[in-house]
């Protein structure tokens, strides 16, 4: 439960420090005097849009900080910067506001003035329908089953898509790969050819100038003659070792260009080769927009194999079909599965909200669940559910956006409330004036069942209406008070006697 709530530099509140009880407490204040702030800072620090507007008007910083016992303490803090800046916390550890909104959901639970709208909302009424099954392991079960059917046929459709697109490029990109393949592509070819086109080209040059290399180093008068003459003392023997040194690599030398000589020939046919092997690469490369060999040979092994699955695509197909279908079938079973989940608490809601409206003051209250299959998977499963009401006597049920009051409709969602708490353990439910639209009796009686709901709860809730107020265990009174600098919103406790003097005065409004 919610036990303080710590507020500085948000909106009209500089500063503020509250703490809050078990049972069922009340706040009340004239319009304006910023109840609506204090729920806005509950709903920031429970994991809500940051606006930077809502900080104090020339501070650089808001902090709220809410307690809660459940059943050891967590403390979460909210912190946001002028400069754009906004952290979480809880027990001092950063988390996201995922994180953030995953614990918030099960600490408390924030009702809106606009949430009662969501009563003829489709997706609001088939969650009130699960909470009272408790069908979270049903639910988790279908959606594992229908995200799965969904890849499963995103996949089908891929598949196919592509085959007709690849069907009707399938003769141009086998004959791309067949023109590649049969270029039969080697790695570093380009460069091995380019010098190969040299020494061919330039084969005379190459021949003199090694001839003349030769002449110079194995001659009468080459280095190497000189080298072998030159004789030194035996005090120099390590100059002469050196000497020794310098000859063997010098004859590998002359060794290695008269290899090279040898082979350096002129070759008209075998440099034609060359040349045209050398154009039909690069032709290769500038046609498909690549800079490498090695960028050809990717591209050639890519057609390859989009040749052969256009060659294996309709078995392809088939295994994907195959695929989906099994994978609609287990949606099917599970979506069956939560429809019957559903199916066995549509009285069980029925019957209690008709006997908390009559409570109400709607004694001809009829209400019905009503469950239609659709044709389609979606992602709450396969119905339609639909609350269907009547208030008056021979009116036939419609559905509640269509046929109730504004005051019908807030009894009906504090019914709807009071039913789901029954069954899910929220430890705290605040009210944003549910009560709208009601008076005189029926709002003692609204009042009434918050009470009854904070016998295993905490509640709280933001009242207009002495009846209601009247109720409250706890009473929290919000006001306005003007100061040299600006207007500050504020909050206290009353005591029992200024409990009783406020339901008067409230009385009296």
């Amino acid at each position: 439960m919610l036990t303080h709530l710590h507020i500085r530099n948000y909106a009209l509140i500089s500063h503020l420090d509250i703490d809050f009880h078990e049972g069922f407490s009340v706040m009340t204040g004239e319009t304006g005097a910023g109840k609506s702030i204090i729920l806005g800072a509950l709903n920031l620090v429970m994991g809500a849009r940051a606006d930077l507007k809502a900080i104090t008007e020339g501070e650089e910083r808001c902090i709220i900080e809410a307690t809660f016992s459940s059943p050891k303490e967590i403390i979460i803090r909210r912190e946001l910067s002028a400069n754009g800046r906004s952290r979480s916390f809880v027990n001092d550890e950063v988390v996201t506001q995922v994180e953030l909104k995953a614990l918030a959901r099960e600490l408390i639970d924030i009702h809106s003035q606009h949430e009662s709208l969501l009563i003829g909302d489709d997706l609001f009424q088939i969650q009130v329908v699960d909470a009272i099954a408790g069908n979270s392991a049903e639910y988790e079960e279908y959606s594992q089953a229908y995200h799965a059917y969904l890849h499963a046929m995103t996949a089908l459709r891929e598949a196919q898509d592509l085959a007709k697109k690849a069907q009707a490029d399938a003769d141009y990109m086998q004959w791309q790969y067949n023109q590649l393949k049969e270029a039969q592509l080697v790695a570093g070819e380009i460069e091995e050819l380019e010098d190969e086109e040299y020494r061919l080209s330039h084969a005379e040059e190459i021949q003199a100038s090694l001839a003349q290399a030769l002449q110079q180093l194995d001659s009468d008068h080459g280095a190497l003659s000189l080298i072998h003459s030159t004789r030194l003392s035996d005090a120099n023997s390590a100059l002469a070792e050196r000497l020794d040194s310098v000859e063997i690599e010098l004859k590998d030398i002359v060794s290695d260009i008269q290899r090279i000589y040898d082979r350096t020939e002129r070759d008209p046919m075998r440099l034609e080769q060359v040349q045209e092997r050398l154009s039909m690469l690069q032709t290769l490369m500038k046609k498909h927009h690549v800079q490498t060999i090695e960028e050809l040979i990717a591209l050639r092994d890519q057609l390859g194999e989009q040749v052969q699955r256009i060659e294996n695509m309709d078995e392809e197909i088939e295994q994907l079909r195959i695929s989906s279908l099994q994978a609609k079938d287990t949606a099917e079973q599970t979506a069956v599965q939560l429809t019957q989940t559903r199916q066995g608490v549509c009285d069980k809601i029925a019957v209690q909200l008709v006997a908390d409206m009559q409570r109400l003051g709607v004694p001809h209250a009829k209400v019905a669940v009503d469950i239609q299959p659709l044709d389609d998977f979606t992602e709450t499963g396969k119905d339609n559910v639909q609350f269907m009401f009547a208030a008056n006597l021979n009116q036939s049920l419609r559905r509640v956006a269509e046929v109730a009051s504004g005051g019908e409709i807030s009894r009906l969602m504090l019914c709807i409330k009071a039913l789901i708490a029954t069954t899910k353990g929220l430890p705290t439910i605040i009210f944003d004036e549910i009560d709208t639209g009601v008076s005189g009796a029926i709002a003692s009686q609204m009042g009434e069942i918050m009470r009854q709901m904070a016998d295993a709860r905490q509640i709280i809730t933001i009242t207009h209406l002495p009846q209601v107020a009247a109720r409250g265990e706890h009473h929290y009174l919000v006001y306005k008070e003007d100061t040299a600098i600006r207007t500050e919103t504020h909050i206290r406790q009353l005591s029992a006697i200024e409990h009783e003097k406020e339901i008067e005065k409230m009385r009296t409004l």
